[in-house]
């Protein structure tokens, strides 16, 4: 059981890592461009609807089936709804928070509302990463159940390097739009890799406890999906089509060009 929480940890720290290999594209912009920032984040909100379904919905319906005593499509929606609830209640609260404070200038208003879209951003994406850690637990913890093989490490080492080759584009994602939202490089960085390091801890949790974590890892991957989902679809798609009367296309590229590569990597990887 040991070398198996060993090799999940092993794994989620590299993907991790390449979290943190994503986030750093952030440090090549020397400067604000808008219109290359507009791209980059309809490239994030094309990331995020296309790992929804493919790294979340689909992998959560499938396990949903072996371990599940509901019917999957009813894990799936249940789960689904409650990631995207969960958001909206989260920003009910932020805005009642805020109308209950004294009234602000304007320039804080609108500092605290970039605030707020970088704290949904940032937690969709956490919340995204840790049922994927949780799945990485578990693949390598089955080897720990008596159930070793080549076949089942392999599938393991595919997940894990499916996930990670995933979460370079998420990275971004992340870093990206703190950029836009005018933090420097480095803070942008900073937090656009923390997103990530969540995973090696949720899969040192899911090697430990395979058993109790595979029942419900169903609905924490449609849960993250719901999430992912209002967020890609309330903030992000609409602030990259902001200012865009003379290139109208441009961002929508990004979300095109973001949506096909991340069906591309899960579907080409199996995961």
């Amino acid at each position: 059981m040991e070398y198996a929480v060993l090799f999940a940890l092993l794994a989620t720290l590299v993907t991790w890592g390449l979290t943190a290999a994503g986030a750093g594209t952030v440090l090549f912009f020397k400067n604000t461009n808008q219109k290359i920032l507009n791209l980059m984040l309809g490239f994030a909100a094309g990331v995020m609807i296309a790992a929804s379904f493919w790294s979340l919905l689909q992998p959560a319906i499938e396990r949903a089936e072996e371990v599940s005593a509901f019917p999957p499509w009813s894990v799936a929606t249940v789960g689904f709804l409650c990631g995207a609830l969960f958001l909206w209640l989260s920003d009910k609260i932020v805005t009642w928070a805020q109308s209950r404070a004294n009234p602000l200038p304007s320039a804080t208003e609108r500092r605290s509302d970039r605030l707020h879209r970088v704290v949904l951003l940032v937690l969709s994406v956490t919340l995204h990463n840790i049922p994927e850690g949780f799945a990485v637990g578990v693949a390598f913890g089955v080897l720990g159940q008596g159930e070793w093989s080549i076949e089942a490490l392999m599938g393991a080492v595919t997940l894990a390097l499916g996930i990670g080759l995933q979460n370079f584009p998420e990275g971004a994602a992340v870093a990206l739009p703190l950029r836009r939202e005018g933090y420097s490089r480095r803070k942008s960085f900073l937090i656009g890799q923390a997103s990530g390091m969540v995973e090696p801890i949720a899969g040192v949790i899911g090697a430990l406890a395979v058993i109790h974590i595979e029942s419900v890892l169903p609905f924490a991957l449609a849960f993250a999906a719901g999430a992912m989902i209002l967020v890609a679809v309330h903030e992000l798609i609409p602030e990259c089509q902001r200012n865009q009367e003379a290139h109208p296309y441009f961002a929508t590229m990004g979300i095109v060009f973001g949506f096909a590569l991340m069906m591309l990597l899960d579907v080409a990887l199996g995961t």
